[in-house]
């Protein structure tokens, strides 16, 4: 195992694979360095003299100035690191030496194939309530159904949410958008839309956003309007089982895959071994014709050139300038400071400022072309790499994926989380401690990178394998546990 790496030719710190002690010596691309403090796993040293003023490299890249002089071996985190973003920026548009992925052999999964011509992993039954207030009933319906569920229905769903009233603006566009996406998602067979009756985003209203609908898959019920919810749903919920199980797995082309790409609990091993994994998993089902989508917006600040300049065109990448500029006007409108994170966690993992994790975070969207910039809420329509608009929070930003049309999400995570999203969330650890110490979280180990000297391409190889095996029918461990979450991005005033 080796204890540290170098990661860019031009870098001036390396990173501890493993803890190393104070009066460690090292040799680093033939340079003799001799650590001056213990360096925890993760995190950054030295190589080079650093004076105060100067720009720390990493990646390749800039990730903020020295605070005071750093000698060669010294630790370099908060407390002699500082970001170098400012707030809001122009941008030009460096097209030059990007291209795209090439083409290779077609790969294939047992998919759903629906009416609609799209395709789900999974042939489940979902409860979507258009408000809070009958988030009871939803579970009740589910316990019910559940129990009477066919063979050929993986699961029953209620997504239940604290939406749908009382909301303004924005807050309301936000919920009857995906509200209606999800209601339209193909990994639900069929749908119960379960409704009060006096709610702003009551079942009328969000008709208009839902669109045209087979009316065997999605049925409405607004229990204001009947005497007995319960039977009432029962009956529903046994035509829409019924409906639902006579779909059956055959085979489907990768092409028809929409992956969501997302990390949270990051840690100094994220951007070295299960980002930059997933970014080589997105550019090998690109190069098959498939779709992953790059959210997280925050996360990108600090290393949102990279991403623009691999923009297919300028509409895109005029897309992308407003995709980043909107949300930093969003933290500015709310008095938040733009560069708030990383977050305490990410500290203790070794990322120090916010283009330290930026940096690592957009390893996930590979080298491939962006070809799709989407706001929140809106689907995929290009195949290839999308940007999403969502904030960086797990829950929400997993959600939006889903709601664009992603079928699974890749989290890549170096402290672990058991949540789950709407649709299969497999959770890829950046280290093998957390993968050992939390295997009933974790569903891929691309911390074998370090341990075991695992080559980062055999990894993406394993995890392509292993994305397919989940949208032919393999459960993830959340899906074991029975996790399903929902979280809608909260934006406006509550009356």
């Amino acid at each position: 195992m080796q204890d540290f790496i170098k990661i860019n030719k031009d870098d001036n710190v390396a990173v501890a694979l493993k803890p190393i002690a104070k009066g460690t010596t090292v040799d680093v691309a033939g340079t003799s360095v001799t650590t001056l403090e213990d360096i925890p796993q993760g995190h950054k040293f030295a190589i080079k003299p650093i004076k105060k003023g100067d720009a720390v490299i990493k990646y390749g890249f800039r990730i903020g100035y020295a605070q005071a002089d750093v000698e060669v071996g010294g630790w370099i985190h908060t407390h002699n690191l500082k970001t170098a973003l400012g707030e809001l920026l122009d941008y030009t548009y460096n097209p030059e030496g990007h291209k795209d992925v090439e083409p290779t052999e077609e790969a294939y999964f047992e998919g759903y194939m629906r009416e609609n011509g799209k395709v789900g992993v999974r042939n489940e039954v979902w409860i979507i309530p258009t408000v809070g207030c009958v988030n009871s009933i939803a579970r009740a319906i589910e316990a019910t159904a559940r129990l009477n569920k066919p063979e050929g229905v993986d699961e029953v769903v209620a997504f239940t949410h604290p939406y749908g009233c009382s909301q303004t603006t924005e807050d309301q566009e936000n919920t009857r958008t995906v509200l209606a996406d999800l209601i339209n998602h193909p990994n639900a067979g069929a749908v119960l839309v379960l409704g009060l009756g006096c709610e702003n985003s009551r079942i009328e209203v969000l008709k208009n956003y839902i669109g045209e609908v087979n009316p065997d898959r999605v049925k409405f019920l607004q229990v204001q309007d009947v005497e007995d919810e319960q039977e009432a749903a029962a009956e529903i919920m046994e035509e829409l089982m019924n409906y639902a199980a006579a779909f059956k797995r055959e085979k489907v082309s990768a092409k028809e895959l929409v992956i969501g790409m997302k990390c949270g609990g990051s840690d100094g091993l994220s951007g070295i071994t299960a980002n930059p994994t997933v970014g080589l998993f997105s550019d090998m089902l690109v190069s098959k014709g498939g779709t992953t989508i790059l959210t997280e917006v925050p996360e990108m600040f600090g290393a949102e050139t990279i991403l623009m300049d691999r923009c297919a065109n300028r509409e895109l990448f005029d897309k992308t300038v407003c995709l980043i500029n909107d949300f930093k006007e969003y933290f500015i409108k709310n008095g938040q400071e733009i560069y708030e994170n990383p977050s305490p966690g990410n500290k203790d993992g070794g990322i120090t400022t916010l283009e330290d994790k930026s940096l690592g975070c957009t390893q996930k969207s590979g080298s491939s072309l962006v070809k799709g910039v989407l706001a929140y809420g809106e689907r995929v329509q290009n195949k290839g790499l999308n940007l999403l608009s969502a904030p960086g929070n797990d829950l929400v930003a997993s959600t939006a994926c889903a709601a664009a049309g992603a079928q699974i999400v890749l989290f890549t995570t170096g402290r672990g989380t058991p949540f789950a999203s709407p649709v299969p969330t497999v959770k890829i650890a950046t280290n093998s401690r957390l993968a050992g110490r939390k295997g009933n979280w974790i569903d891929f180990n691309a911390g074998r990178l370090v341990t075991d000297d695992v080559p980062m391409e055999q990894l993406a190889e394993e995890l392509f394998r292993l994305v397919l095996d989940v949208a032919s029918g393999r459960k993830v461990k959340a899906e074991i546990a029975g996790f399903h979450d929902l979280a809608i991005f909260k934006q406006g005033v509550t009356l």
